[in-house]
């Protein structure tokens, strides 16, 4: 039963860096979540109102007029690139 015990002991201690640097990839740095709060601010929301009444109504609203703004962004890019990509045409 001890040999047991011990290779599980064994297991988990090999098993815990594995799971340790699954989360290391996926998470947003210290700037971007700075940036995005600034971007937050400059929509409308402040986050330091002391018991706002209207929380969660009014970062809601930043967050889709952010979103909106990224939208408008992504769809003159997509404009951009199609407009250039194209070849002329041979009359």
């Amino acid at each position: 039963m001890k040999k047991v015990a011990a290779i599980s002991a064994f297991v988990c201690a090999m098993a815990a860096p594995v799971f340790s640097f699954a989360q290391a990839t996926g998470g947003l740095t210290r700037a971007q979540v700075v940036a995005d709060l600034v971007r937050l601010e400059q929509a409308g929301y402040n986050p330091s109102a002391a018991s706002d009444p209207h929380y969660p109504e009014d970062i809601q609203a930043a967050e889709a007029k952010v979103a909106a703004e990224d939208a408008d962004i992504a769809s003159h890019m997509q404009i951009s690139k199609s407009t250039t990509a194209q070849e002329p045409v041979s009359q």
